[in-house]
């Protein structure tokens, strides 16, 4: 199905508001529904990760997104402490989403995995637990290869531990989506991919909605993530230096970074932007005001059809096919 833009975020809207059906009861913990604007914590360094955490939380953000692989889970754990303490906040009233690692996919190792993640931020349950990639890293050889299905069986288990309300996936391909779902009794609550200006997946959303699953966009903000090198070096130019961006922002009374945030969160998909800085933790927040034109979609459909990239893939320095089927896979 073909959607016009309106005919999109219409549908996107009204998805994301029926998409919150819980994966079992667990009527312990909060029936907080996933917000649409969080707060990221890849590359957040542990010297401030916990100040920036805290501030983020006592800002308004009340989603986030964390990983084991990110190495900073323990300091991210105390800035929420912090942060639910400054707000005068409890535990369910945020939502926070980790993520099991490749070199824990055996099914067995699963469990564990969740374990340390809850000790180390600290908490008692998660809202989400996702599985990062469909790609298992074998401990005995530390070779990667691409299993998934076994993981997942793993996980579904875990929603009976009471430790985890939801669970889902993430950088998964359509081919290996459909695979999952054919082969599994839960489908995914969420899949998290990256999603921005320069990498829309239109289509690849649409079938997400199609099937019940909901969509968060990680690295909303492109190549201002500085694993993906200089901004603007080459022939992308960085997203928040982007002239038909800075022009909308603009026209609209917002800022670059918010036009992108609210873009991401206009199609119903939850974005969860990082930054370090007191000064953009706050900007970015402002996402939730910045109210944009017609227009100013179509423009950004024409900035994704003419600087199509995707920024984050390791299929090479992994030796696995990744994103089989996808834009600029």
């Amino acid at each position: 199905m073909k959607f016009t833009n309106i005919a999109f975020l219409a549908t996107a809207l009204r998805l994301a508001t029926t998409l919150e059906q819980p994966q079992i009861p667990l009527t312990s913990h909060s029936s907080l529904s996933i917000p649409l604007l969080g707060y990221g914590t890849w590359n957040l360094q542990k010297s401030n990760a916990s100040e920036a955490v805290s501030y983020a939380i006592e800002t308004g953000y009340r989603h986030i997104d964390c990983a084991a692989a990110y190495g900073n889970e323990k300091e991210v754990g105390k800035g929420i402490a912090d942060g639910l303490k400054a707000a005068g906040l409890k535990r369910k009233d945020i939502w926070v989403t980790s993520k099991l690692w490749n070199d824990h996919h055996r099914p067995d190792l699963v469990f564990e995995g969740l374990e340390k993640t809850i000790s180390d931020l600290g908490l008692d349950y998660l809202d989400l637990y996702l599985m990062h990639w469909p790609v298992a890293n074998r401990p005995e050889n530390g070779k990667n290869e691409l299993g998934y299905v076994d993981t997942w069986h793993a996980m579904e288990r875990l929603l009976h531990s009471g430790k985890v309300r939801h669970i889902g996936v993430s950088n998964f391909s359509p081919e290996q989506m459909e695979h999952l779902l054919s082969k599994s009794k839960i489908t995914p609550f969420a899949h998290q991919m990256e999603l921005h200006p320069y990498l829309q997946q239109t289509a690849w959303i649409q079938w997400h909605y199609a099937h019940g699953i909901h969509v968060t966009a990680y690295s909303p903000l492109a190549n201002s993530n500085p694993t993906y090198g200089e901004p603007g070096k080459g022939s992308t130019p960085a997203l928040l230096e982007n002239t038909v961006i800075a022009d909308i922002a603009k026209e609209n009374g917002c800022t670059p970074a918010t036009v992108a945030l609210a873009w991401g969160m206009s199609r119903g998909t939850s974005v969860i932007p990082k930054s370090q800085h007191a000064d953009r933790i706050k900007e970015n927040f402002g996402a939730k005001k910045c109210i944009m034109h017609y227009d100013a979609f179509k423009d950004i459909e024409k900035v994704g059809a003419k600087y199509l990239h995707r920024f984050n893939n390791p299929s090479e320095s992994w030796g696995v096919d990744l994103y089989e089927g996808l834009d600029d896979a």
